[in-house]
């Protein structure tokens, strides 16, 4: 068995062994031969009920609930299980690179809005928690205190907010979670350029089109969901470049904005153009941000697919697994939600285009 970060890690050391990397990219074949990807996702269709999809996740250890009951139980499992897959892999090195503790953390940062939002509402329990093991700083032991759960970690600039005007109902979140966004991809980035030119060949490009097209999404939700103008919606973009570029990479997110969301003429050219909703005969046409949204999502993961295997031992091949494991993450919760909807797995997959 090979040894476990102890509580404290640091980050400072070398780059991992040849046995290590072995060691994880074994480990990462097993784990994705196993999971809902690629060819497996077939085996997602047709189910009817959300008892149907908890027995095919985790046989054996299936919950027997009502329905409202077993969607936020399973949801909760879910989420649990991917970081399992993701720390079963970090784990495998005495050192874990920063780049995928870095990725691990997300699911802090997600931990941390939902926290954030339940304290603005009132609620004295906090939501369910991913357990991310040694690599959690926040203590969330202490909501709703955010001074305790805050001090010392590098989300400690909350406390310098108005926390009074935070913790009322009715708070906009929106320039926080934006903050919270830019300092998460930032640290990402520079652990990348920290890597070998080797290891961070492939996780450049995928980091390139992920927060590009993280930033028009998030645009489009603003203006088409929110209503926002344009430059309510350019102050939340994630203002960044990578190690050595000379272009934003919300470059495409800014020139969006300058095209209307009801004509389609517009968008000729933009270099996202093909990921927007198609047109219809005989109707009107306007930009479907969640179709944006999901055909982002679809594009990402079949980039990090047919990849995987490309550089065998890289660190590269480790961001692709994360990044497989939060996409099948993604599908099974919303098959979950869908099945608790009273739609058929079938339905789901034809709103996602999962199936394309």
């Amino acid at each position: 068995m090979r040894p476990q970060p102890a509580r404290g890690f640091s980050f400072r050391g070398s780059s991992p062994d040849a046995g290590e990397r072995a060691f994880a990219y074994a480990k990462a074949c097993g784990i994705i031969g196993k999971s809902f990807v690629g060819k497996r996702i077939a085996g997602l269709g047709k189910l009817r009920s959300l008892s149907e999809l908890d027995r095919l996740i985790f046989p054996g250890v299936y919950r027997d609930l009502p329905d409202r009951e077993l969607l936020a139980d399973l949801e909760r499992r879910i989420l649990q299980r991917t970081a399992k897959h993701i720390l079963s892999i970090i784990n495998s090195y005495s050192r874990p690179p920063e780049l995928l503790v870095r990725q691990l953390r997300s699911c802090e940062y997600a931990d941390l809005k939902a926290c954030l939002h339940n304290i603005s509402s009132g609620m004295k329990v906090p939501p369910g928690l991913i357990d991310i093991g040694c690599f959690r700083t926040v203590r969330f032991e202490a909501y709703p205190d955010l001074a305790a759960m805050l001090n010392g970690t590098e989300f400690e600039f909350i406390l310098e907010k108005d926390l009074k005007a935070l913790q009322s109902t009715g708070y906009d979140f929106a320039p926080l979670d934006a903050e919270l966004d830019l300092r998460y991809y930032t640290l990402l980035v520079q652990s990348a350029g920290r890597l070998s030119a080797a290891d961070r060949f492939l996780i450049e490009q995928i980091l390139e089109g992920e927060i590009s097209l993280r930033n028009c999404a998030w645009a489009l939700r603003l203006r088409g969901y929110y209503k926002k103008t344009v430059n309510e919606t350019a102050q939340h973009l994630i203002d960044l470049k990578m190690p050595g570029g000379k272009t934003s990479l919300a470059a495409e997110a800014h020139i969006s904005l300058n095209f209307s969301m009801d004509f389609r003429s517009d968008w000729k050219g933009w270099r996202w153009e093909k990921l927007l909703n198609p047109e219809k005969a005989g109707e009107s046409w306007a930009v479907d941000p969640r179709y944006f949204q999901n055909a982002a999502s679809q594009y990402l993961y079949r980039f990090c697919l047919r990849r995987f295997r490309h550089i065998p031992f890289s660190i590269s091949f480790v961001f692709c697994y994360i990044k497989l494991k939060q996409f099948e993450e993604d599908l099974l919760t919303s098959i979950a939600e869908g099945l608790g909807l009273g739609m058929t797995s079938d339905d789901v997959f034809h709103l996602l285009e999962a199936a394309s």
